[in-house]
């Protein structure tokens, strides 16, 4: 199996290569390198918790990114023990960077599930627009929505985009219009949402799949505004020559991790992953997933249609609070 490692898992390439290279060296063969290689995985264990405990928000950034990182699909693939893919907008195309339809949850829940799909490799990430839907995409979404509104279903929403698709066609057929009533309409849904960031929550992209009853994040998984690299260009206006540094300074600022916002009350809890980020054990993550998905479902489910929403109101009005500090007087 080919891994990819991120820059700073150097250390952990390093010993992951050796302890290849021993069980190659011992395959079929009278030497035995068992012990050697006990202690091999046993350093790799401890190198990886203590890194992955320590990662700054752009590592973070970086590994919410990662290549071999669970999709939206992957999820649906292992929460789920049925799953209807419906398409279309019904005004213009089927969207491929957002994906949703029937589902049945494993425990027999049904529910319709609608998340963003960035693809895996270069021609289905071309085919999914690297995960960055059009207006289309989220009228496709507020399709599913009404659906299961109309039918009585929870909505589950997977967020994993860098952002809305920026291109002239986009900005034509409405793509601020259409995030905007997405925003509006999930706000007034008489049936529970409960979302989850499973990797990068970017922009408005990502807001508008967002508006939820409870909202989560995966460990690893970073929700801005904006990200690192067009905050650090707005900012400080070095054009090609910005780099990680610049990078990792906006990340800091930004306040993106799963951690920051837990801290500042816009998520209700975060999801926890395996030691070295979702791609090493998706199973488990899906299973912490699921858990808290039921969890809430079975809270939520207790509420009145009317009471949901206007809790669904107050939650999102407790967004936002600041406090002011006064200048100290000078002499």
């Amino acid at each position: 199996m080919i891994r990819y490692y991120l820059e700073f898992e150097k250390p952990i390439e390093e010993l992951e290569l050796k302890i290849d290279e021993m069980k190659r060296l011992s395959d079929g063969k009278d030497i035995n390198l068992s012990g050697e290689i006990k202690k091999l995985e046993k350093k790799v264990r401890d190198v990886r918790t203590e890194l992955y405990a320590n990662l700054t928000p752009w590592q973070k950034t970086l590994l919410a990114r990662h290549q071999d990182r669970p999709y939206t699909l992957d999820y649906i693939g292992l929460m789920t023990e049925e799953f209807i893919e419906l398409h279309g907008d019904r005004r213009f195309a089927d969207d491929k960077a957002i994906v949703g339809g029937l589902a049945t949850l494993k425990g027999g829940i049904p529910a319709v599930i609608i998340g963003h799909q960035k693809g895996r490799g270069t021609k289905e990430r071309i085919h999914r627009n690297f995960g960055q839907p059009h207006p289309e995409g989220y009228r496709k979404a507020m399709r599913l929505m009404e659906l299961a509104e109309k039918f009585k279903r929870p909505i589950i929403t997977l967020i994993d985009t860098p952002g809305a698709y920026p291109g002239i066609g986009a900005e034509e057929r409405g793509q601020g219009e259409a995030i905007a009533t997405n925003l509006m309409r999930m706000s007034r849904l008489r049936t529970p949402i409960v979302a989850v960031v499973i990797g990068e929550g970017g922009s408005g992209g990502a807001l508008a799949l967002s508006v939820a009853d409870r909202l989560y994040m995966l460990e690893h998984s970073v929700y801005s505004v904006i990200s690192p690299e067009g905050c650090a260009a707005i900012l400080w206006k070095k054009g090609n020559d910005l780099g990680p540094e610049d990078f990792a300074r906006a990340s800091d600022a930004l306040k993106m991790t799963a951690q920051d916002l837990y801290r500042f009350k816009i998520i209700d809890e975060i999801i926890l992953e395996p030691t070295g980020g979702a791609h090493r054990d998706p199973e488990e993550t899906a299973i912490g997933g699921l858990a808290k998905i039921l969890e809430s479902l079975e809270e939520l489910k207790t509420k009145a249609p009317g009471k949901l929403i206007e809790d669904r109101y107050r939650r999102l009005k407790r967004i936002g609070s600041f406090t002011e500090e006064a200048a100290a007087s000078s002499e």
